[in-house]
């Protein structure tokens, strides 16, 4: 693993003008990697897109559809049939109502149930949502270095207006952070 010292930028614009004093400091330019870190749910880690395979506020919203649906559907399914049963006296048409009042009813109790506000995240919930929703979308200027220098490059980079200066392990190759995950949160050190 290499020790890489990263800090995100505005622009890119930002991030050229680091790397440049970086490059003037001794930096190689194969020790430097600067790309975009998409804003949180943009990740496309799944083939619809999204970074999750479910958003995390949507918990229980399934089985409320459902239950939504089924008793709204029912209700419906009784209502079209009394009705189409008032026109005619044909089992055809009252099957037809009893189905069209279900299929109704279903789409009603569904949208309804959706629709209504889920009950508020606990105080642990909100930490673990926190802790993994990522970084923040920008321009990412990171720097292959060693330990002996981790702390001048770190200071280049917040004279420079990098935020959220971080210290990370990684796989480097060929002049890029190989294993970087947008989804993992930054661990800033303050220290360095």
């Amino acid at each position: 693993m290499s020790l890489i010292i990263a800090a995100r930028f505005e622009t890119f614009a930002a991030a050229e003008l680091a790397a440049a004093a970086l490059m003037q400091a001794g930096v190689t330019e194969d020790a430097l990697h600067t790309f975009f870190v998409n804003p949180p749910g943009a990740h496309d880690r799944y083939p619809l897109g999204g970074d999750r395979a479910a958003d995390p506020d949507s918990e229980g919203a399934p089985y409320s559809a459902v239950g939504g649906a089924a008793a709204v559907g029912l209700v419906g399914a009784l209502v079209g049939g009394v009705i189409a049963f008032s026109f005619t006296d044909s089992m055809l048409p009252v099957v037809g109502g009893a189905g069209a009042g279900a299929y109704i009813g279903s789409l009603a109790g569904a949208l309804y149930s959706l629709g209504r506000a889920r009950p508020r995240r606990t105080l642990e919930q909100a930490r673990e949502a926190k802790a993994h929703e990522g970084r923040k979308s920008g321009v990412l200027l990171a720097v292959h270095t060693s330990r002996d220098h981790e702390k001048r490059i770190a200071g280049i980079l917040r004279d420079a207006g990098g935020q959220e200066v971080e210290r990370a392990q990684g796989r480097w190759f060929n002049g890029k952070w190989e294993d970087f995950d947008p989804l993992e949160g930054p661990e800033l050190e303050k220290n360095i």
